[in-house]
């Protein structure tokens, strides 16, 4: 079963910050981490339901995509709602929590 993928106004802000927090440190570690997210992201039409479930959520179907990068990665947190995935948040592993 497929799942149309779609970001949220604030999950597409937060990949733009996380994208320029990196690009003003190293410009090739910033282009690896955007594909990297970008892939995570997009094979959640294939197994959204392999990820976690997000602790800070009542609801079953909001999940945590966990991002593997460097030392630590991202996380994004999404809600399955029909056939629909929905991202709602990404930050990185070691940020203290999603905005």
């Amino acid at each position: 079963m497929n799942f149309k993928v779609r970001l949220t106004t604030e999950a597409v802000e937060d990949l733009n910050r996380l994208y320029e927090f990196l690009l003003k440190r190293d410009l090739d570690a910033a282009a690896r981490a955007l594909a990297a997210m970008e892939h995570a992201v997009a094979l959640l039409a294939y197994s959204p339901l392999s990820c976690r479930k997000a602790l800070l959520q009542k609801s079953p179907w909001w999940r945590e995509l966990l991002i593997p990068f460097g030392h630590s990665g991202y996380v994004a947190l999404f809600e399955i709602e029909d056939r629909t995935v929905t991202v709602t948040a990404l930050r990185q592993q070691r940020e203290e929590d999603y905005h």
